[in-house]
């Protein structure tokens, strides 16, 4: 490609709004838990199921969206998901118990997978190889600024309202992207380009991309280290606000600075990948390595009682190794199979969002008395990805290797 398309970046930002549901939908409303727990009368660990259903929609809704986009197009199925996600988000701010907001988080998460899933498939579709790290990376610095907007709204929105409110803005987000979308973005897979819309050929497209060894590797590097950055999401609330004594407020700035490193290290990742100096899978292991030390600094801090000064070390390292991991798995698993591009985002997608859901009743086992379950089950985490990744990547075929050195 010799430059940006018309209209490139415009799209690229209702694109990079579409992948921040995810982001909006667990962490604007992770100041108000404490609140949400009392106000339903339960307990910690239950009430972080509703991160959990919500998680379990948005891992599931990509399984199923994202080849589907394969069969219909991008456009229908993102139009459809933000209509969805708005109507979901209303529901929520409505439910009477905690069971009832439980369900509704569930499909929540189901619509807005939509917009995740097909958000990265129509960046492959516009963008080639050499310019696809970039473009995913422009993507999550777009959807980057909701982790850092998200838990600061969300701790000024609990001045004027409950936690209930919160889901009227998210319900407002989803109308808004949805006109974005009907003006701005336009079908990126043509007809002809378009797979068949059998159960066979999609069973057909899962089993090509599941029989390459470095796909599998990259998706499951991708989901731990996810895993490891949602018991980080999960678990902060409850051990920085019962357990150091921070204020909703006070959160969100901790959260919020966590954010700039994890949008500053994507950015540097996606910069040196399509620079074409660093290879992508090489930022990948750096990358796992800066958060093998971070959660390291984290597990230690924990166990000692360290204080907070020790949390937050191990925390901004952690993210920022993550910030480097995520964007090159992108990259990495969708560039091999663009005519699987749908379904190769979806694998990625599902297998971040479904380990990720599996860590929040680990996190909240100690009730926020503690740090060292959120810090164990990171810590866990991205060494398993560590040692997942490298004995998939050696075990690779030499000339899918070989062919990574020059995506």
């Amino acid at each position: 490609m010799s430059g940006p398309a018309p209209g490139h970046r415009a799209r690229l930002v209702v694109l990079g709004a579409l992948t921040a549901a995810a982001p909006l939908s667990l962490d604007t409303y992770l100041p108000a838990l404490p609140a949400l727990t009392a106000d339903l009368a339960t307990t910690p660990s239950v009430a972080q199921l509703s991160l959990t259903s919500c998680l379990v929609g948005l891992a599931l809704g990509q399984l199923v969206a994202g080849p589907l986009s394969d069969v219909l197009g991008r456009r229908r199925p993102m139009l459809l998901g933000a209509a969805g996600f708005a109507i979901a988000s209303v529901l929520c701010a409505v439910a009477p118990s905690v069971e009832v907001l439980v369900g509704l988080r569930l499909a929540q998460g189901l619509l807005g997978a939509v917009g995740i899933v097909v958000a990265r498939a129509v960046v492959r579709d516009t963008s080639d190889a050499t310019t696809s790290a970039r473009s995913f990376a422009t993507l999550m610095l777009v959807s980057g600024v909701a982790p850092i907007v998200a838990p600061v709204l969300g701790g000024q929105l609990l001045r004027v309202t409950s936690w209930r409110g919160v889901f009227v803005v998210l319900a407002v987000y989803g109308v808004l992207t949805g006109v974005a979308v009907l003006a701005l973005v336009r079908e990126s897979l043509p007809r002809a380009r378009r797979r068949a819309g059998s159960a066979a050929a999609t069973i057909a497209s899962f089993r090509v991309l599941l029989g390459d060894r470095r796909v599998v590797a990259c998706v499951l590097a991708a989901g731990l280290t996810f895993s490891a950055m949602f018991a980080y999401i999960s678990g902060s609330t409850f051990v920085l606000q019962d357990l150091y004594g921070l204020s909703p407020q006070g959160f969100s700035g901790v959260f919020a600075a966590n954010s700039v490193a994890i949008v500053t290290s994507v950015q540097v990742a996606g910069r040196l990948a399509g620079s074409g100096r660093v290879r992508p899978e090489r930022l990948l292991v750096v990358g796992l390595g800066v958060a093998v030390v971070g959660t390291g600094v984290l597990l230690v801090s924990a166990l000692v009682g360290a204080g907070l000064a020790g949390i937050l070390t191990g925390l901004v390292v952690t993210v920022v190794g993550v910030g480097l991991v995520l964007p090159s798995a992108t990259t990495l698993t969708l560039a091999d199979h663009p005519e699987h591009a749908g379904s190769a985002s979806a694998l990625l997608g599902t297998a971040q969002f479904l380990v990720g859901a599996g860590t929040a009743p680990l996190v909240g086992l100690a009730g926020g008395r503690t740090a060292v379950p959120m810090a164990a089950t990171m810590a866990g985490a991205v060494v398993l990805a560590a040692v997942v990744f490298g004995i998939l990547w050696r075990g690779a075929r030499p000339e899918r290797a070989a062919d990574a050195e020059h995506a």
